[in-house]
Parts: structure tokens; C-alpha cells; sequence
């Protein structure tokens, strides 16, 4: 009878050992599938995040395409704004010429007409132009005891301009204003075509 409760102890040690074991490989197994189910998430986190890096590696590229182009149309565009100011600036010098010789034609011609409306002057130390010859003066009536016998009045032309020195600074002065009016155009049509 002592050889039987010995192997009843012992049998009984073993089962109580295969009941822990039972349970310890249950728990395991419990946390080998929610490890698994993690891993199925984790797979899913990484393929969307290849996916993510895939549309920023192309997107990038994109912006890359995008930018080079751009430095290229901002290129052309900064020489093309060189060249337009460079034009603009010789136009606004080229009118700044034309209005210096207009400011002149129009002080050449205020002089003149005012040389021409001006009365000669009756004094003989009038001030007068080194080009200007002196002007005829009528000598003073001899008194009547001494007269002579009376003859008709002299007719003298004007001695200080020559009708063709005027005509011919009038076409001058025309012919400068009409060059002017022409530059004008010239440059009213150039702002056009740039505008």
C-alpha cells in the first residue's frame, strides 16, 4: 500500500504540472494573436506609409519640374524687363532731346517775332546785334533859307533783315518742328507696341 499513494502523488504533481502548462501556453497563445493582430496593423501602418513616401517622392519631383521652370520663365522675363527699361530709358532721353530743340525752336521763334513786331528805334544808339547793319535815319530839314529845291522822297528797303534770311529761318523752324512731330510719333508709337 505505500508504493500506491506515492504514484498517486506523483501522478497527481503531474497533472497539477500539465494543468499549469495548460494555462501557461493559453495565455501564451492569447498573446501570440494579439501579437499577431498588432503585426496585421503594423503592415498596414508601413504599406501606408511606403504609399505616403511614394506620393511625397513624386510630389517633390513635381515641385522640382515646377521650380525649374519657373527660375527659367523668371529668367526670360527679367531680360526681356532688362531690355524694356534700357528701351525706355533711351526713349525718355531721346524725348528729352526733342523737347530741349522744341524749348529752342519756340525761344528762336518768340525772338524772332518779337524782333519783327518790335518798332525800330529812333535813336541812334540803339543797341543792336553785331549781324545787324545800322539803320537808315532821315537826315534832320535844312532851314528854309537854305532849303533846296524839293525833290520827292527816297524810298529805302529795310536795311537790318533781308526778306530771304526770314523766309528761310521760317522754313528752318517748320522744318524742325515738322522733325520734332515726327519724333513724337515715333516714340507715342514704340510706347504702344511695348505697352
Amino acid at each position: 500500500m505505500s508504493t500506491l499513494p506515492i504514484g498517486m502523488i506523483i501522478e497527481g504533481l503531474v497533472a497539477v504540472l500539465l494543468l499549469i502548462t495548460i494555462a501557461y501556453c493559453w495565455m501564451l497563445n492569447r498573446r501570440l494573436q494579439r501579437l499577431r493582430a498588432d503585426e496585421e496593423v503594423l503592415r498596414a501602418t508601413i504599406s501606408e506609409l511606403m504609399t505616403a513616401t511614394e506620393i511625397a517622392e513624386r510630389a517633390i519631383l513635381g515641385l522640382k519640374t515646377t521650380a525649374a521652370e519657373a527660375d527659367k520663365v523668371l529668367g526670360t522675363r527679367l531680360k526681356q524687363a532688362e531690355t524694356m527699361s534700357g528701351n525706355l530709358a533711351e526713349q525718355v532721353g531721346e524725348g528729352e532731346r526733342i523737347f530741349t530743340r522744341i524749348s529752342q525752336i519756340a525761344e528762336a521763334a518768340r525772338a524772332a517775332s518779337s524782333h519783327q513786331e518790335a518798332p525800330p528805334r529812333s535813336d541812334a544808339y540803339a543797341v543792336r546785334s553785331p549781324s545787324e547793319p545800322p539803320a537808315y535815319t532821315p537826315p534832320a530839314p535844312e532851314p528854309a533859307a537854305y532849303a533846296a529845291p524839293e525833290q520827292p522822297p527816297v524810298q529805302h528797303a529795310p536795311v537790318y533783315e533781308p526778306e530771304r534770311k526770314r523766309a528761310s529761318r521760317t522754313s528752318d523752324i517748320r522744318s524742325a518742328a515738322a522733325e520734332a512731330t515726327a519724333r513724337l510719333e515715333q516714340f507715342r508709337r514704340r510706347n504702344g507696341a511695348a505697352a
